[in-house]
Order: structure tokens, then C-alpha cells, then sequence
């Protein structure tokens, strides 16, 4: 090839010395000419290429059941292939152009290799996306930290391409770089801190299963709520409920705590954990005459009938005087609105009835008011069919109260 190269580019010179022209002026007469030549060579080079390969693949994208040469289409692969063929002719034709111009030879050379080499790195990225776009494409992969294993590995590619530049520039051998790579690699491991963070915290998030593409994750330290969009190498964003965007450092995830709500969307059911403040001056035993009225409430009439059949017996065995509300055993209007409450959930609809189903009565605040705690878990688990349920629970629970003559503290 390079003495087909030098009979093309060598034959202007030796034509204008054979019209009498001096050394001198052939010489930069012949560079002129070459160096439109190679111009024009170079370009045609490249449009045949462009025209090749982009035609070829995109009929071959079009043929395939498969979608990764699509996306090699989309991330112009060819386009960069055909840039790539005509710096490689240009490369090998520059030594024998400027033979003459030794200084020019060897600087024009070095940049045309240097933009080889960038080619080369653009082109192997333009594949790597392209991967990367269709691994994140199959389900089975579609929620796994994709981005930080491709950005693992343009780093690498990077760095190599970097030492082969400087190897280029400065005429240096690529093993002494890589020797004193080796002697700054505590500057080097500083510089790409959280880089390399970074990328062991996406490696145990994905062998720990941690987080996916997809979870409702809620960071406090962040500020963020809502669900992971991205996972790469440097940071995690998560799209909170309000559409805004929350960025957090992905060492994060194995340095800081966070929830995940994952797991709500893989069970049964999604927990409803609310509770409301009681008055306790308002909490009181109740009589003959207030269970007669309860009773026409249904959900607790069996109830009422059987557990005062019992309290009856064991007062009587035990000759308590009744007289005074407090010996004994007693009914309170509290703990009858706990059973109310249970029987009512049971029978909801939208609650999950295999599940823990609990109303219970906490720890007095600090202000004195009893929080009466209802613990449950929906059947249906989209956000506003459970913020549906969820509503129509306490709007009974607060229209019920004055029945059992209960009062909210306020």
C-alpha cells in the first residue's frame, strides 16, 4: 500500500522537476496538489463509507426481529465508522506528503493519530450505548444499574485512550505510563474518589438487590421521596411525587439509611398506620341503659349480649357491689369502640382481611389525649385507591364517635 501511496503522491513532484521547476518550488507546488488530493480523496472516501455502511446496517435493522442494530442506527455507529476510514488513509498518506517537511510530518502526524484515537473511543461508545440501551430494554435487566457498569467501562476505555495520546504526543512507550500510572495512583484514587465509590456501591446494590430502576425509595437525610429513575456511577436520581428531581450520591445507598417500599408492592396489601387523639375525661363505664342503646348499633350487638352475660356471672359469683360503677368488672365506652372498630374493618371491603388487623390504644401524649391507633392493611395498593380506603375508614371512625358518647381531644 505504501508504494501505490507513493507513486500517487510522489508523481507531481517528479513532473515539475522534470519541467525545470527548482527543488524548492516542486516541493511546495507538490504539497499544494497533494494536499488537495488527499482532501478530496479523503472526502470521497468518506461519503462512499457513509453511504455503505449506513444503507447497509439500516437494512439490516430493518430485516432483523432484533432492536440493537436499530440502536446502533440511532447512536450513528456508522456514521463515526465512516469518519474513522479516511483519518486512517489521511494517517498513512502524511509521512510520504510532507517527506520533505519533517517538522510539519511529525506534528500533522500526530494529531491526525491523536483524532484517530478519539474516533476509535467514540466509536466503541456509540457500541456501548447502544448495548446499553438494549440490555435495559430486556425485563429481565430493565430495573438492574445498567449505567454504572457502562460508565465502569468507559472510564477504563478513557483512561487507556488518554495513555495512548500522551504515548503519541511525546513519543513515549505506553508501558512506562503505565508504570507511572502505577506511582500516582493514590492521586489518581483521590481524583476518582467517588467515582470508585461509587461503582463498589452500584456492584453491592446489585448483588444485594437493594434498590431497582422502578422502587418508591424515601431518603429524610435528602429530602426525597418518590421513585428511582437512574442508577450510575456518581449519583442516584430519584423523581419525587411533585415531579421534582433529587439527586443523591450513590455510595449513599450502603453509607446512609433509606426506605424502600418495595416490598409493600410485593405483599398483599399496604399498610395503613394512622391514629386518632381521644379525650380520656370523655372515656367512661358504661350502664344498663347505654348498653340497651348500643345494642341497636349491629356490629357490636352479639358482642354486648355475650360479654355482658359474662361480666354478670363473674360479678355475681364474686357478691360485687354494683352500686358504685367501679367494683368489678365493666364494659367502658373506650374499649366497646375498640371492638366497634375492629368488627367495622373486618367487614370493609377494601381491606385485607388475612392480613394483621389491629386497633389499638397508645401511650398517653403529653398533653394527657389517648391516641387510639388503627393498624390494617388495604387490599388494593395504588396510591389513590389506598388514600381512598384509607379516607373512608377515619370518615366513619369520626362519624361513629358520638355514638359511643366519645370526644376528640382537642
Amino acid at each position: 500500500m505504501v508504494s501505490k501511496l507513493e507513486k500517487l503522491f510522489g508523481w507531481c513532484y517528479q513532473f515539475l522537476r522534470n519541467i525545470d521547476f527548482s527543488d524548492d518550488l516542486a516541493s511546495y507546488f507538490s504539497l499544494v496538489f497533494n494536499g488537495l488530493l488527499l482532501y478530496w480523496i479523503a472526502y470521497g472516501i468518506y461519503i462512499v463509507f457513509r453511504l455503505v455502511l449506513v444503507t447497509i446496517l439500516a437494512l439490516i435493522a430493518k430485516k432483523t426481529k432484533t432492536n440493537f442494530d436499530d440502536l446502533l442506527v440511532s447512536n450513528k455507529t456508522a456514521k463515526y465508522i465512516s469518519h474513522l476510514m479516511p483519518f486512517l488513509f489521511i494517517y498513512k498518506s502524511v509521512p510520504i506528503i510532507l517527506a520533505d517537511f519533517v517538522y510539519w510530518e511529525s506534528m500533522f502526524g500526530k494529531l491526525v493519530g491523536v483524532y484517530i484515537i478519539l474516533l476509535v473511543i467514540w466509536i466503541l461508545r456509540s457500541i456501548l450505548k447502544a448495548l446499553r440501551d438494549y440490555i435495559k430494554s430486556k425485563p429481565k435487566f430493565k430495573d438492574k444499574p445498567i449505567d454504572s457498569y457502562v460508565q465502569v467501562v468507559m472510564i477504563m476505555m478513557w483512561l487507556f485512550g488518554s495513555i495512548f495520546i500522551i504515548s503519541k504526543l511525546f513519543e513515549v512507550k505506553p508501558s512506562t505510563l503505565y508504570g507511572t500510572l502505577g506511582a500516582v495512583s493514590a492521586v489518581i484514587i483521590l481524583i476518582f474518589r467517588d467515582t470508585i465509590l461509587g461503582f463498589v456501591a452500584s456492584v453491592q446494590v446489585s448483588l444485594n438487590d437493594m434498590v431497582r430502576i422502578g422502587d418508591w425509595v424515601t431518603f429524610d437525610k435528602f429530602g426525597a421521596d418518590g421513585h428511582i429513575v437512574e442508577i450510575n456511577l456518581a449519583t442516584v436520581k430519584v423523581r419525587n411525587f411533585d415531579n421534582t428531581t433529587t439527586t443523591i450520591p450513590t455510595y449513599s445507598l450502603i453509607s446512609d439509611s433509606f426506605r424502600n417500599w418495595r416490598g409493600m408492592y410485593a405483599a398483599n396489601g399496604r399498610r395503613i398506620k394512622r391514629h386518632v387523639l381521644i379525650d380520656p375525661k370523655s372515656i367512661r363505664f358504661l350502664t344498663e341503659s347505654d348498653l340497651n342503646a348500643l345494642c341497636r348499633i349491629q356490629l357490636v350487638s352479639p358482642y354486648i349480649s355475650n360479654i355482658q352475660a359474662d361480666i354478670n356471672l363473674y360479678n355475681s359469683k364474686h357478691n360485687i357491689d354494683k352500686s358504685i360503677a367501679i367494683n368489678g368488672r365493666n364494659l367502658t365506652n373506650f374499649g366497646l369502640f375498640r371492638k366497634y372498630i375492629i368488627n367495622y374493618l373486618k367487614q370493609h371491603p377494601g381491606i385485607n382481611k388475612d392480613m394483621e388487623l389491629v386497633c389499638r390504644q397508645l401511650q398517653a401524649t403529653d398533653q394527657g389525649a389517648i391516641p387510639l391507633e388503627i393498624y390494617a392493611f388495604s387490599n388494593d395498593k395504588r396510591f389513590e385507591q389506598y388514600e381512598y380506603i384509607m379516607s373512608d375508614v377515619f370518615d366513619h371512625i369520626y362519624a361513629s364517635i358520638k355514638y359511643f358518647d366519645l370526644t376528640f381531644f382537642e
